[in-house]
């Protein structure tokens, strides 16, 4: 019988659906249901520009890729029309959920540019004053050079009257105007009245006074366009000392790649489209019909006149007893490993961790693995201090991770003026590891190895660490310090001869190791006993993975996958008949990676870096590290138990891509709520 495997794409909108399904959930406060809704613009924009750009590029330059042009236009028709379906559904919470249950708060967003008389004053005020002076209107000639639109902004397409007293046949002018959101508030608050608070979006603003940007001209018709660009770009494989250089050049020209999307008002008449399309050539697979308000991942900036009422609280993070009751972090970590839990635990303690280190004067050397840095990072204050305070400190930055190429770079060049080797991406990987080895003086000449090592699942980045879910070991085991060193010494090119005894390491020995976890689980079944594999992470599409989970599966292996986003193992098939998959989305993104393997009852637990897609396992550097103690590993099973009991914001993915929600009759349990409360109780930490 032959395997069946979803598109990679497809999967990933089913998960971008969930996501805009939490806006839905009347449980929630109101601007939490708004922050999933521009959540949800945000991934669809990012979408278009590295993932559909590909189809297109298929289409355009028939270059190769898994499908033929054939099959990619048939995925490109089919993601169209699901986006297409899923925006309808956008636009219905937003304006049959949402603004309603605003108004309901006494806030009144305007969905029109014609406001109450007693706004109107305050209105031209602002736009004479505030909005007008940056406006830019561009006249569209269709046959002849015309202004280009720029990526992902916002312009008013306008079509106008000439101003005439003949009765002639009069003829449409078109216009298109940018609408100025890098200089101006996207919603401005109108003033309040009679207790109720008024915000307007500025394109209503702009065209309740149109008539004064074009004088002389009737306004026949405005609506709004947007147009997405292909972000995605590759590099030659050669090793070059330049390739941060090489990839900012790349970087820069995203803004004018071609174009993936471009978004209209559905309302928009078929002569304006018509005329629009011809104009910038836009083809037809490139046409997305949107609602009125373009770019709403801008909804994040609602402003919320009546306070935290209406916003999720969440609970203060959860300090950790043993580190509490020593001040030196590192002298706990002499004695026993640590786990933390973001963001349920604070990521104060690995700061705290890099800032002992850059002063401990038995500390010789730090590295670290930098893949999304934080902007004016604490992590980087701690080691531009470490080096200042005499340390050797070496970063090495992935100048790959999309969206964050400049950021990187920028932080490494303040790094490099403080004295720290910054090593810069490897020709043909990325390196998505996260590592710090921090190396003490040793007096042992056959063991020079000594210090700390810490292993996360998610990045050095205290701010992600404050929404993201994530795991961190710190730890001072030196056979885990030898791994990591070794992985430091693949990363700086340095001759690298020993095993691994611990680690998986992406490109060495994770891949067969897996393979080998899960051949195990499927003997231990053809030999009377029980078979079980728990794994957690981002996304699964590796089909040499998913094959050995559906043979494992075939063989009476029970498996569990709590996967948030893509998916492409097909469940409830007959050879899938012992999987079943859960996708939680709730307050904080999941991001953990997690790795359980029952083994006969001697159960193997690893945190790791690394998501089951192709790129990870074949073109990254990743890691996944086991956890020893028998207390922290059972913290991570409880976890992952708790998880799989969610009824709450958990949903079954079944075998046609729906988001199933539990309703299995039990109490209520939503995951991350319980697993902080069981947190606290593990830490004995006093309720608050």
């Amino acid at each position: 019988m032959a395997y069946k495997y979803f598109n990679r794409d497809i999967s990933w909108l089913s998960f971008n659906y969930r996501v805009l399904l939490e806006a839905k959930d009347e449980r929630l406060p109101v601007y939490e249901r708004i922050k999933f809704l521009a959540i949800y613009s945000s991934n669809l924009e990012e979408y278009y520009k590295i993932r559909v750009s590909g189809y297109h590029s298929s289409l355009i330059h028939d270059i190769k890729r898994d499908e033929s042009v054939e099959e990619a236009l048939k995925t490109l028709t089919g993601i169209n029309r699901e986006v297409t379906a899923q925006e309808k559904e956008y636009d219905r919470i937003f304006n049959d959920m949402i603004l309603p249950e605003l108004k309901k708060n006494n806030i009144i967003l305007y969905q029109t540019d014609k406001v109450e008389p007693f706004h109107k004053p305050f209105v031209e005020k602002y736009f004479n004053e505030e909005v007008f002076p940056y406006l830019q209107p561009m006249i569209i000639q269709k046959d002849e050079i015309h202004s280009f639109i720029q990526d992902g902004r916002i312009y008013q397409a306008i079509s106008l009257i000439k101003k005439k007293k003949s009765k002639k046949k009069l003829s449409y002018t078109y216009a298109i105007m940018k609408i100025p959101y890098t200089r101006l508030p996207r919603f401005v608050e109108l003033p309040s009245l009679d207790g109720k608070f008024y915000i307007m979006f500025i394109d209503d603003i702009i065209k309740a006074n149109m008539t004064s940007v074009f004088p002389g001209y009737d306004i026949v018709d405005c609506y709004s366009i947007k147009i997405s660009r292909d972000a995605d770009f590759s590099l030659d494989e050669e090793d070059r000392k330049d390739i941060a250089e090489e990839i900012l050049k790349k970087v820069r020209k995203r803004k004018i790649g071609a174009v993936t999307r471009f978004q209209y008002d559905r309302d928009m008449p078929d002569y304006f489209l018509k005329y629009l399309c011809e104009a910038y050539e836009i083809e037809e697979e490139e046409l997305l019909p949107s609602g009125t308000y373009l770019n709403r991942a801008e909804l994040m900036d609602l402003p919320n006149p009546v306070g935290k009422s209406l916003k999720q609280q969440l609970p203060q993070p959860l300090r950790v007893p043993e580190l509490e009751a020593n001040t030196s972090i590192l002298n706990v970590l002499r004695k026993q490993d640590v786990l933390l839990h973001f963001p349920y635990q604070s990521f104060d303690y690995v700061l705290r961790f890099l800032m002992q280190a850059a002063f401990d004067p038995k500390v010789l050397e730090i590295k670290v693995t930098q893949y999304r840095v934080a902007e004016n990072s604490d992590v980087i204050n701690s080691l531009i201090s470490a080096a200042k305070n005499g340390k050797k400190v070496t970063a090495f930055v992935e100048m790959k991770a999309r969206f964050d190429e400049e950021n990187n770079y920028v932080t490494s060049e303040l790094m490099q003026q403080a004295g720290i080797k910054v090593i810069y991406s490897l020709p043909g990987l990325k390196v998505h590891a996260k590592l710090a080895y921090v190396r003490k003086r040793s007096k042992d000449q056959n063991n020079p190895l000594k210090g700390y090592v810490y292993m996360s699942t998610g990045n050095f980045n205290e701010k992600t660490a404050r929404i993201y879910s994530d795991k961190g070991l710190l730890t001072s085991n030196q056979e885990f310090i030898g791994d990591v060193d070794e992985i430091f010494n693949v990363l700086e090119g340095k001759p690298h001869i020993r095993e691994f005894k611990h680690l998986l390491v992406a490109q060495f020995n994770m891949v067969p190791e897996i393979n080998r976890m899960i051949e195990r689980e499927i003997e231990h079944v053809k030999n009377g006993g029980v078979g079980r594999i728990i794994l957690k992470m981002n996304s699964l599409e590796d089909r040499g993975m998913i094959d050995a989970l559906y043979r494992a599966s075939e063989a009476g292996v029970k498996i569990d996958l709590i996967i948030r986003g893509i998916c492409c193992l097909v469940p409830n098939q007959p050879y899938s008949e012992n999987i079943r998959i859960t996708r939680i989305v709730d307050v904080y993104l999941e991001h953990s990676r997690v790795w359980y393997f029952y083994n006969n009852g001697e159960e193997n637990v690893y945190l790791t870096s690394a998501d089951w897609m192709e790129r990870n396992l074949h073109r990254r550097i990743e890691t996944a590290f086991p956890i020893l103690s028998e207390k922290l590993k059972r913290q991570v099973i409880d976890i992952l138990n708790i998880q799989l009991t969610d009824n709450r914001s958990a949903v079954w993915i079944d075998e046609n891509l729906q988001n199933v929600f539990k309703h299995d009759g039990n109490p209520p349990i939503r995951a991350q709520r319980t697993v902080y409360e069981y947190l606290k109780e593990e830490t004995d930490e006093p309720a608050q």
